[in-house]
């Protein structure tokens, strides 16, 4: 049999190929013909801690820390509410405002659409004492809970909506929530 040379140089061309393809083949464990492992499943994602949020009981007069539906303290903080005419309001709201010794701009409670009286700055005879943490909108002015150094008041109904702590209890509420902390408000 006869071949010319073009015959000759294609038989051995297809040779290599042949060779490079069965040498990928085993030197691949023949993965061009097993199905695809699955890809691994993904790694479990820890379940974050419940977050702690705020539960005020009006008629207890009492706020609590609640975290994994035990409340801290126990006996939680003794407060002042909103008098009759100002209530606290109740509902579900979440924290959106935290200041460290914040400033009081003085308004008239009956009016508050009438100018300012002035600034209160951050101090002993600031009505809001050490700490402000703001929760809600009402009245027409924002509500929150906040220090005071007349713990003389707490256990009553006295505030314009807002909830008065004592100083001591405010600053060591303060590190304990954030902005986004759920605070519950009932009756």
């Amino acid at each position: 049999m006869h071949f010319d040379q073009r015959t000759r140089g294609l038989g051995s061309s297809l040779s290599a190929l042949v060779l490079v393809a069965l040498l990928s083949v085993f030197g691949t464990g023949c993965s061009l013909f097993a199905k695809p492992a699955p890809p691994p499943p993904p790694a479990p994602q820890p379940t974050p801690a419940p977050e702690a949020h705020l539960l005020l009981k009006l008629k207890e007069r009492r706020l609590y820390v609640v975290k994994e539906h035990v409340k801290t303290p126990p006996d939680g903080y003794k407060v002042a509410i909103g008098k009759p005419k100002f209530p606290t309001p109740i509902g579900k709201f979440q924290i959106n405002e935290m200041v460290e010794n914040p400033d009081f701009l003085a308004f008239d409670f009956n009016d508050p659409k009438k100018p300012d009286r002035g600034r209160i700055p951050p101090g002993p005879n600031n009505p809001l004492g050490l700490r402000w943490i703001g929760f809600a909108h009402a009245h027409g002015w924002q509500v929150g809970f906040h220090g005071t150094a007349k713990t003389s008041v707490l256990g009553q109904a006295v505030s314009h909506g807002c909830v008065r702590m004592s100083n001591m209890d405010i600053v060591e509420l303060f590190p304990k929530v954030k902005i986004g902390t759920t605070v519950i408000v009932e009756e």
